[in-house]
């Protein structure tokens, strides 16, 4: 089934499909959609379960008629786009932003709005091209769910430097982690490989034997009961590099579910709530100026949502205001 305007399937569950979500309930009937435009379609109210809109969390039941209606997806484009944002340094050759934490960065399967660089271009107006028409200005990303200083070329000849000196890794990049457990030492390097996750296609795995070279440097910044607080510096850029560093030592950064942190944290006698995003942020960037060769370094704010559940973790733990302080003082 080949996705034209207006095309229809209807399926009816059997005895066996009982209690299974809808969108695997779809995507196992029919294979050609992707889950993500499954979940698109029954967000937009495409799919109808006896006659009536569902909901993604629908469990079908044996008998139910289910109906979807598959729309071409219109066509990505960067447009721009009046959302919030927060730029740290502003040149004529490049902009440093404080990416807020759940905003993806550029347009792609399943977001074609809310995305940074839609923020960039109702700001700023133009970026660099050399990224492509998708991608305008974008040199390097972070992930969805991390915050943090990220560089964006304002033309394509900054543009070009600055992925050089990424290609050169002589970008400074250095990341703030909370991580589960004590670490071992106070400070560390890990070298795992990282490849693609051969079981979960939309993770990375740093305990394969093959993989590409990674390196990330650490030290801890504060040891609190059952996790630790860590300064991370990437010398190479792998996708979930930080994170899947971690995980694979057996310390994974608090909140990231996908790499295997409990939904809950335990603190003294407390359980503290579910962090709704990964402890993970983007604390500082250094690189050479495009024109100057100046160096230029820019350190981004730990958001208050972070800020607010280590905090809490030091009064569960019994932490003085002072020793919080002087914990998160260089980052806030």
């Amino acid at each position: 089934m080949s996705e034209n305007p207006a095309t229809h399937q209807k399926l009816t569950a059997a005895s066996g499909d009982s209690g299974r979500r809808l969108d695997l309930f779809v995507a196992q009937r029919v294979p050609e959609l992707s889950r993500t435009r499954i979940q698109e379609l029954i967000r937009d109210g495409h799919v109808h379960v006896d006659g009536k809109i569902a909901k993604v969390s629908h469990r079908v039941a044996a008998g139910e008629s289910v109906e979807i209606e598959v729309l071409s997806r219109p066509a990505l484009e960067a447009l721009p786009e009046d959302l919030p944002l927060d730029l740290l340094l502003v040149d004529d050759d490049f902009v440093i932003v404080n990416k807020l934490a759940g905003m993806v960065v550029h347009a792609g399967a399943g977001h074609s709005r809310g995305t940074l660089v839609n923020a960039l271009l109702h700001r700023l107006g133009k970026l660099s091209e050399a990224g492509g028409a998708l991608r305008p200005g974008i040199v390097h990303r972070l992930d969805r769910e991390t915050s943090g200083a990220m560089v964006v070329a304002r033309n394509d000849k900054a543009h070009e430097h600055l992925s050089e000196q990424f290609r050169s890794r002589n970008v400074r990049k250095i990341y703030l982690a909370l991580v589960h457990g004590k670490m071992p030492r106070d400070s560390g390097t890990i070298t795992l490989p990282i490849s693609r996750d051969p079981r979960r296609r939309t993770r990375m795995t740093a305990r394969a034997t093959k993989g590409r070279h990674a390196r990330t440097d650490w030290r801890v910044v504060a040891r609190l009961d059952g996790c630790t607080l860590v300064e991370a510096v990437l010398h190479t850029g792998r996708t979930h590099q930080i994170r899947a560093h971690f995980s694979a030592t057996g310390h994974p950064v608090v909140g990231d579910t996908l790499y295997g942190a409990p939904r809950s944290l335990r603190a003294g006698t407390r359980n503290l709530p579910l962090l709704e995003r990964n402890f993970l942020h983007a604390a500082r960037i250094g690189f050479s100026h495009p024109s100057t060769g100046a160096w230029v370094e820019v350190r981004a704010p730990l958001p208050k949502d972070l800020r607010v559940y280590f905090e809490q973790l030091g009064a569960s733990l019994g932490w003085r205001a002072a020793q919080m302080e002087a914990a998160l003082g260089p980052y806030v």
